[in-house]
């Protein structure tokens, strides 16, 4: 069992004046690792010297290689929607947000944070004099609690009926495996992103956290999962499947970990997304070098234990970086199996477009590595509109119970909520 404990980075509450960058550029990202052993403890990049804007056209993928080709360091997302360029789909369902369907950007500015340094590039570029005055102090303004509820978009008892009608697929051998979401929105609300990801992150102390801004669009993500990233020509996903709540003692909380890694539903829904991801990884990978580097593995987050596994391929060298992302995405541990079924089904009985949720956000360096998580455990806001939207899911199997995959929703949702300042009723 690979137990891996998250820390309190000590910049886990960043400087104001990295905060208020987002105020003077319409576009702007923070990533945070607050794991142990992160390349970083945050990199940021801000204002758009290049960008690249992708719509759901079937050249995207190749039209985000030439914008690549300028060997530039990239940050940006792709969206859930471009299931429908990858396989031949369709998304019909409303959506409140209004993120493109793939977007990067060259930062005007990049600051790189990790235990030991502090970067800028470029290097003579001049901050604002407060910034340099008080950088290392944290940001002591609090969260405030919102003034608003949030709606269900799918009631507990739609949401019961919903599975019973996936598990009749199931039973008939249509699928194996789907990840069912739920939405809670609220609309004509006004929050503070910086505020409300500022408090999520501090509850969650992910190590894929990200606080993205994309003109009126936002971002506040505490992702605990990485989609797929590449290392020289090394290959690395890491699809989590199975969730249990942190303990209230020491010997609870052991006695949670022993559960997740024990319980046959749980290892039989992370076995068939490895399974789903070497295939994936395949497609781009040199013969006979995907593995399962860790199965099973139980890995420890401020709030929930989770089931992590890690597969690992070698790029073949004829494969662009931007192809083996194409060819995992979307990441199966957001669909299920088989792949292109589950996401039919999926149309056919959410009722919201997923948009940036269950997408990834990330990075490319000039040397063409990159790194991906999968958003979940987020919210997005459209500043616009005021339309908020936080989105959960799980995974549904032969042996699913309707109630306790609700219950799992609603574990998942727990944080996010509470960095609103609500609670769930």
């Amino acid at each position: 069992m690979n137990q891996t404990e998250t820390k309190r980075s000590s910049l886990s509450l960043l400087p104001s004046e990295l905060y208020s960058l987002f105020s003077t550029n319409e576009v702007g990202i923070i990533f945070q690792d607050n794991s142990e052993n992160g390349a970083f403890e945050w990199m940021a990049g801000f204002g758009v010297e290049n960008e690249f804007i992708g719509n759901e056209d079937a050249r995207v993928f190749k039209q985000l290689e030439e914008f690549l080709s300028g060997n530039a360091t990239a940050f940006g997302h792709f969206s859930y929607e471009l299931k429908n360029v990858v396989e031949t789909l369709s998304s019909r369902h409303f959506s409140g947000m209004e993120f493109p369907a793939a977007y990067f950007f060259n930062p005007e500015l990049m600051l790189v944070k990790t235990k030991d340094d502090f970067r800028i590039v470029p290097e003579n570029k001049i901050l604002p004099a407060d910034f340099l005055r008080i950088f290392n102090h944290a940001d002591e303004n609090k969260n405030q609690e919102q003034q608003f509820t949030l709606q269900e978009r799918t009631t507990k008892e739609q949401y019961i009926s919903t599975v019973n009608a996936l598990l009749a697929h199931i039973h008939r051998g249509d699928i194996y495996e789907i990840n069912y979401c739920i939405e809670f929105y609220a609309e004509n609300v006004s929050i503070d992103p910086l505020a409300v990801y500022r408090k999520l992150n501090e509850l969650c102390e992910a190590p894929f956290s990200v606080l993205y801004k994309y003109h009126d669009q936002w971002l506040m993500c505490a992702s605990p999962e990485r989609f797929l990233k590449k290392e020289d020509d090394k290959l690395i996903s890491q699809p989590i499947k199975g969730t249990r709540p942190r303990g209230k003692s020491k010997e609870e909380d052991e006695a949670l970990k022993t559960e997740l890694l024990n319980d046959p539903k749980e290892r039989s829904e992370n076995v068939m997304i490895v399974d789903l991801v070497r295939n994936d990884l395949s497609r781009s990978a040199k013969k006979g070098s995907v593995k399962v580097e860790e199965l099973f593995g139980i890995h420890s987050f401020k709030n929930v234990h989770q089931m992590i596994s890690t597969v690992t391929a070698v790029l073949d060298e004829t494969i662009h970086p931007v192809e083996a992302i194409k060819n995992a995405f979307p990441m199966g541990s957001m669909t299920g199996a088989p792949k292109i079924r589950a996401m039919q089904l999926t149309e056919d009985f959410e009722n919201m477009k997923r948009g940036l949720y269950s997408g990834a956000t990330g990075y490319f360096t000039p040397e063409m590595n990159f790194d991906f998580n999968v958003v979940i455990r987020s919210i997005q806001y459209n500043a616009k509109t005021g339309y908020l939207s936080l989105m959960v899911g799980s995974a549904i199997t032969a042996k699913s119970d309707p109630e306790k995959e609700y219950a799992e929703c609603l574990l998942k949702a727990k944080t996010l909520f509470q960095s609103l300042g609500l609670e769930i009723g």
